[in-house]
């Protein structure tokens, strides 16, 4: 018969199951990460899946990190898996790219800004994500969401302009909307929430002004009416809202944006999709 161990070293053994136990269930709430091969070049991500996804299909939202951020830093300023634990979100991970604001020698990782750069790299990383989400997942074609922060955000604007058609609704924060000057005519409206720093010196508060106003006016959105603290809703006939989140802060992305944007998303699918 095997002896049993002293009771205080049973004790820490079952301390240190519990706390294994712990960590494993740490991990698995989580993003994990994941690889997407594009024009032979691999891409890398974090990516959460559903512990119980719907029969009906999972939501969908894609995040984009700022010029020199990571997908890491973006799953923890964002944390959308944890404000909607039911959709698929998808963090990916930027190449070295050319800022137009600051490194202009692209040492450090962002997103193509219009429409052709770089091979169009981002943008068919986009459709491999989605691809592939599509093959191994049920995925709901109603909500499809992209959202991301500062060169995210532009990049955000810019899958509005090009890959519209995929997505319900969108979500820039501190970002330029010049990506939609070349789509002015082809545009289809959606909802838009628009993440503004009134002391942003790096995207200028007056540009993003500019920048909420064509929104608007391409979703023929009118006056706008408090709905919650620093938020104006802009009513649109053709079902594209458009909500303005202007905080008091800079250039960084808000502690309190991540829940607005997740009940923004979630609120707005695409009417009309099978």
């Amino acid at each position: 018969m095997t002896p049993r161990p002293p009771r205080s070293l049973r004790a820490l053994l079952l301390l240190l199951a519990a706390w294994a136990a712990g960590l494993r269930a740490v991990a698995a709430s989580e993003p994990a990460p994941v690889t997407w091969t594009v024009d032979g070049v691999a891409r890398e991500g974090l990516q959460w899946i559903p512990a119980e996804p719907s029969p009906a299909g999972a939501p969908v939202v894609l995040v984009f990190h700022g010029h020199g951020g990571s997908a890491r830093n973006a799953a923890r300023s964002f944390a959308l898996h944890r404000h909607w634990p039911e959709a698929i979100v998808v963090y990916p991970q930027g190449l070295n790219t050319p800022g137009r604001l600051t490194d202009p020698e692209g040492r450090r990782p962002g997103w193509q800004h219009a429409a052709g750069e770089q091979g169009d790299r981002d943008l068919k990383l986009v459709d491999e994500i989605l691809a592939r989400l599509r093959r191994e997942h049920r995925v709901d074609e109603r909500r499809i969401h992209a959202t991301g922060h500062s060169n995210g955000g532009g990049f955000t604007y810019l899958l509005w302009a090009q890959r519209g058609g995929a997505f319900a609704s969108f979500a820039p924060s501190a970002a330029g909307g010049a990506a939609l000057l070349p789509a002015r005519g082809r545009l289809e409206p959606r909802p838009v929430l628009h993440v503004a720093g009134r002391a942003d010196a790096l995207v200028p508060f007056a540009a993003q002004e500019r920048t909420i106003a064509r929104v608007r006016e391409f979703n023929r959105a009118g006056p706008g009416e408090s709905r919650a603290p620093g938020c104006t809703y802009h009513p649109s006939p053709l079902g594209a809202p458009v909500v303005a989140f202007v905080h008091d802060g800079g250039h960084a992305f808000p502690a309190a944006a991540p829940p607005l944007i997740a009940r923004f998303l979630r609120e707005h699918p695409r009417p009309g999709v099978p």
